[in-house]
């Protein structure tokens, strides 16, 4: 059996987490997460997803405010005896006197084809720059950033109609086995990890919140692209009258009319004026409210 200490934080990573706890060739010894934190109207503290997992199946957790900082909790992790230490979305950099811990190696779960989109948002970013494509890689952990040699690698086709929450299912879907037979292999001696090309390097900047804002005078093909890259996550926006509209779901229309002004109103929505074509909002949050068809939200604009 490969000994493996998991390192991971939200809901993406769990399927992998389970995969790899009911495998026959992995033995999950324990899980490094994120720490408890507030949440809900009541800021009670919530256990992260992959933690919920480990506690249901018995699983010893540790959770760092710091895992290079925090001394105590890498002895424990030493005398566990992990082969691999596997991370996915954890959420915190390691040091390397962590890295040096495992007997082999640290493997990442990056959800890009590297070296393009490393950083913290490849899942947004490749919807957002209109991509065709994108895919998940496991790797080697070093210290800088993303930048280890590539063990496998799997594409992922994303539909013009696709957003990051379906992507980020998607991934969650397709990462479990990538992991298992990256570890298998490694383990094995049979796989041989690649060292990325430089010359391909793509980051992937967290993304701010001026960037949510819609810029009416691009294309509407960006701005679809930016509600899908955002969507609910933390959603693109404009403001009306004030108040910010959350804009959930759209589609690209070949009309054109004044950038950021109504142009007609349609059965299935309202239709905006971009810098190209116009854009059909099609779902919306407007502030203070729930989730609507924008068409039922323009036509509470008129009453």
């Amino acid at each position: 059996m490969i000994k493996i200490i998991f390192f991971g934080t939200p809901k993406i990573a769990v399927k992998s987490l389970e995969y790899l706890y009911n495998s026959d060739k992995i033995e999950v010894l324990a899980v490094v997460t994120q720490p408890d934190k507030p949440a809900g109207r009541g800021h009670k503290l919530t256990m992260s997803p992959v933690k919920e997992f480990a506690v249901a199946h018995n699983l010893p957790v540790f959770q760092p405010k710091s895992i290079r900082k925090e001394s105590e909790i890498q002895e424990k992790l030493k005398k566990l005896e992990p082969d691999f230490f596997v991370t996915f979305a954890f959420g915190q950099i390691l040091s390397q006197e962590v890295l040096d811990i495992p007997k082999f190696e640290t493997i990442n779960l990056h959800a890009s084809l590297l070296p393009k989109y490393r950083g913290a948002n490849p899942i947004q970013r490749a919807i957002i720059n209109g991509d065709k494509e994108t895919g998940i890689c496991t790797m080697i952990t070093e210290l800088g950033l993303d930048c280890g040699d590539v063990c496998l690698r799997e594409t992922i086709k994303i539909p013009e109609n696709m957003n990051c929450m379906d992507l980020f299912e998607k991934i969650s879907d397709m990462s479990p086995v990538l992991l298992e037979k990256t570890l298998v292999e490694l383990y094995n001696g049979t796989l041989k990890p690649v060292p990325q090309c430089e010359d391909g390097v793509c980051m992937a900047n967290k993304l701010t919140k001026e960037e949510a804002q819609i810029d009416w005078s691009k294309s509407a093909c960006e701005i679809n692209n930016l509600v899908r890259g955002i969507y609910k996550s933390p959603s693109a926006y404009f403001v009306y009258d004030g108040k910010i509209i959350k804009v959930l779901e759209a589609r690209v229309i070949e009309d054109c009319g004044a950038c950021g002004e109504f142009i007609k109103v349609t059965k299935e929505g309202v239709q905006m004026g971009c810098g190209k074509d116009c854009l059909l909002l099609l779902r919306v949050k407007p502030e203070g409210k729930g989730e609507m068809s924008a068409r039922d939200w323009y036509n509470g604009l008129r009453k």
